[in-house]
């Protein structure tokens, strides 16, 4: 995951090298990102989000703990080090935009509170929910069954992985034997290199030829080498993916899988102290938010319309335990 100031470090080597173009000249330039050409509206990454709200729903509100109820806001944590388009900053190095600000921002809407944002460390997310710090996290947070031993979750995103080629590969990967001698980039340690690994195993089990796996250090370095042909492709979280699709206009996801490998389909919740006596709250306003559509308006908002979710688990079945 990178900072703000590392993404615009990003974003203007790659407009440098054509595979990112933002609007407007000087200053204002990272103000709107959008690929070279395309006329209208590109993706706002300035502070005046001018982001989409609902109304309180006093039935929905009225499940919330009196405490938080009566205090009036509603205290959350977002990772400081997400990738766009989940929570990052904006041109003012300040302020926190972002899918996943936006849902939550709704979520709080419906419960008639104000939202208080906390950007910190991944690690330190779950310190404060356990300390009673935060009423809640809205942080790209994968449901598995060890996290549910000591949190609750409403869910309100798929989890998927997905495959970014560059635009008009005519390429498609459904499964192991469609990356068979390919160079596919991925981060080190992630999940999804485990399911490629396992992929190239698979792949020199049946007689094919095993997956070149490619590691970079940066985002940016990934997107260069896919623009120069050292790699076929590179594989990663979907809204990354998504977000860079949507904004540079030169790729395009090839292959869409879940999160949590075969036989599972992973999703993000809002997660939040076990029997805190807030997540039939968080589960029905994310309903209420996902019938009357300003749901679908923020994941469109952000390219994430594929990633949406008819409505909000609490609890549900999470990725396995691990073994040890």
């Amino acid at each position: 995951m990178k900072t703000r100031r590392t993404l615009l470090t990003a974003l203007a080597s790659l407009t440098a090298l054509g595979v990112l173009t933002a609007c407007g000249s000087g200053e204002a330039a990272t103000n709107e990102v959008k690929p070279e050409g395309k006329k209208g509206n590109g993706i706002n990454l300035s502070p005046e989000q001018n982001r989409i709200h609902t109304a309180k729903v006093d039935a929905i509100a009225a499940k919330l703990p009196a405490a938080v109820r009566e205090r009036g806001t509603l205290v959350l944590g977002v990772s400081a080090s997400s990738n766009p388009p989940l929570a990052f900053r904006a041109t003012d190095d300040k302020t926190l935009i972002g899918v996943e600000v936006d849902i939550a921002t709704l979520v709080a809407d419906a419960l008639g509170l104000k939202p208080e944002f906390n950007a910190v460390s991944w690690e330190n997310l779950f310190v404060g929910l356990d300390s009673g710090k935060y009423d809640g996290v809205f942080s790209n947070v994968t449901v598995t069954e060890e996290r549910k031993d000591k949190y609750d979750f409403a869910t309100y995103r798929l989890d998927d992985l997905a495959f970014e080629a560059k635009k008009g590969s005519g390429w498609t990967v459904k499964g192991p034997e469609d990356v068979a001698g390919k160079a596919i980039a991925v981060g080190s340690g992630t999940n999804q290199e485990k399911i490629l690994v396992d992929w190239s195993a698979q792949n020199e089990k049946a007689g094919r030829k095993p997956v070149d796996i490619k590691y970079y250090q940066n985002t940016s370095d990934y997107y260069l080498a896919l623009q120069s042909g050292r790699i076929d492709a590179y594989l990663g979280p979907n809204p990354v993916a998504a977000y860079h699709v949507l904004s540079a206009g030169q790729t395009e996801v090839v292959g869409k899988f879940s999160g949590a490998g075969a036989g599972l389909q992973g999703k993000i919740a809002a997660t939040t102290k076990k029997d805190s006596g807030l997540v039939a709250a968080y589960a029905a306003a994310l309903d209420h938010v996902i019938q009357n559509g300003t749901y679908a308006q923020v994941l469109k908002r952000w390219g994430l319309d594929g990633e949406s979710v008819p409505k909000s688990e609490i609890n549900p079945p999470g990725l396995p335990r691990t073994k040890n």
